[in-house]
């Protein structure tokens, strides 16, 4: 009896998965344990091993490598030793298709041949919801030829779609040899693959191409210098649209958390300016002293910030069911910034860990993040965030909560400012000034407990000492 191999649900709110790359070949025996295959969610790349030992074999009609395919989709199969394919199509036959079940959708197409897998209408043609019909004429896809991955054969949206992406990806012959991250960016930008691996023959086309090839896209549509005597055109007429880019998996499941907390949440934000002219000191001192790698200030914000945790655990909870949980340690996401859109991957109890090993986690986290490596249980399980805009000049702003955490710290940039150090002595100085917004939900917690707690992040800013000493 064949075992299927199904794109699998890596997390409660995964609906579809890109297929990445398989790790085995067809034909190749397979260990139980093995990896097998590598899929992409929304926003991580993780292996998915081989739940049972068998002879891999991908069948002709599967998805193909780059993808988006429903979960519970049948990918290939895995054979028993000396169990011929034809006998494997025959107990698929025999069994018939898997009925779906909430946490698990059934196969979107089959391997069966089309005459058994299908149920005629009363015309000869195969039965077809009208969604799927809507669908077929939008993407141009020939209905009549399809499979039917519904109740009773019937031809549903997902198999219409697949079956438009196994189209794209037989247009594109001799685009084979494309990474999953390009072939995704490379939509997400608009950029013709059949003509850029023209323009590579035999080349595997990675990220780094389709990002230059998008550029000399742009440069080529930059407005022109008018030449002499010809009356200089507008670029752009009043009457033509503007650009159009499509949304991305991860720009669309950006704005769907965003729209939830800003309607699910009661939040509020509190602003602080603090003095961080000790923890300039601090870091330029680890600077000089050969620490490495070095701190950045967005890790020693997230040290002092789980310190602070420690001493307001009411800050470091969320709601569960009727009830308030606070969590029993501080799991701090990073906001980071990356092509693929807003990630926030999250440090492991940061404060049982050294400053040290903060800053040389961080460091790893933010590179799989922009090479698009994380794992889902990289992106999983935070209880406080933490985002940085700094870098970009920006003084104050507020950040929005990343359900379900009760609050997020906002980090503004780092100005000399000349400040009063004492009012009776009119005594004034040049100090390090760093602006604090800390948005929270105030169902959770009221503003008083808020407030201390940024209260007391700011005391950390300015005398670090006090949490570096634990």
């Amino acid at each position: 009896m064949p075992f299927e191999v199904v794109m699998p649900r890596l997390g409660w709110n995964m609906e579809s998965g890109i297929l990445g790359q398989w790790l085995k070949r067809d034909g190749e025996y397979v260990e139980a344990g093995q990896p097998l295959l590598t899929i992409e969610s929304e926003k991580a790349a993780q292996e998915v091993e081989a739940l049972e030992s068998g002879i891999l074999r991908i069948p002709p009609d599967a998805p193909p490598v780059g993808a988006e395919v429903p979960v519970g989709t049948v990918l290939g199969y895995l054979l028993a030793e000396g169990e011929t394919w034809a006998a494997a199509v025959g107990a698929v036959v025999a069994t018939g298709p898997r009925p779906a079940t909430p946490a698990e959708p059934g196969p979107v197409s089959s391997a069966l041949p089309a005459e058994t897998a299908r149920t005629p209408g009363s015309d000869g043609l195969p039965t077809i919801s009208p969604r799927a019909r809507r669908v077929a004429r939008e993407l141009n896809v020939d209905w009549t030829t399809l499979t039917g991955g519904g109740s009773s054969g019937r031809i549903v949206e997902r198999d219409v779609r697949q079956a438009a992406a196994r189209a794209s990806a037989e247009k594109l012959s001799g685009t084979e040899q494309i990474s999953p991250v390009a072939r995704r960016m490379a939509a997400d930008l608009g950029v013709d693959l059949k003509a850029l691996a023209a323009q590579k023959p035999g080349q595997r086309i990675e990220r780094a191409d389709v990002e230059a090839a998008a550029r000399a896209g742009r440069e080529t549509m930059a407005p022109q210098t008018p030449a002499a005597g010809r009356p200089a055109t507008t670029a752009i007429s009043r009457e033509e649209p503007g650009a159009v880019t499509p949304i991305s998996a991860v720009r669309r499941i950006t704005a769907e958390r965003m729209a939830a907390s800003a309607h699910t949440t009661a939040p509020v934000t509190l602003t602080s300016e603090v003095d961080a002219t000790e923890l300039v000191r601090l870091r330029r001192q680890l600077q000089n002293g050969g620490v490495q790698p070095v701190p950045s200030y967005t890790d020693l914000l997230v040290k002092l910030s789980a310190q602070a945790l420690l001493e307001f655990p009411a800050m470091n909870a969320r709601f569960e069911g009727d009830s308030i949980r606070q969590a029993p340690a501080a799991h701090i996401g990073i906001a980071v910034d990356t092509d693929r859109g807003l990630l926030v991957p999250v440090l492991r109890d940061v404060a049982g860990k050294s400053l040290r090993q903060v800053a040389r986690e961080s460091a790893v986290l933010i590179e799989k993040a922009h090479a698009g490596n994380l794992g889902l249980d990289e992106l999983q399980g935070g209880t406080f965030t933490v985002t940085n805009l700094g870098m970009y000049g920006i003084d104050a702003f507020t950040p929005i909560i990343n359900l379900p955490e009760c609050a997020i710290l906002g980090i503004g940039r780092i100005v000399p400012k000349q400040v009063v150090l004492d009012a009776e002595a009119e005594r004034v100085g040049i100090r390090q000034m760093l602006f604090l917004s800390l948005t929270f939900d105030h169902r959770l917690v009221d503003g008083g407990p808020a407030a201390r707690f940024l209260q007391r992040i700011a005391v950390y800013v300015a005398q670090p000492y006090l949490w570096l000493a634990g």
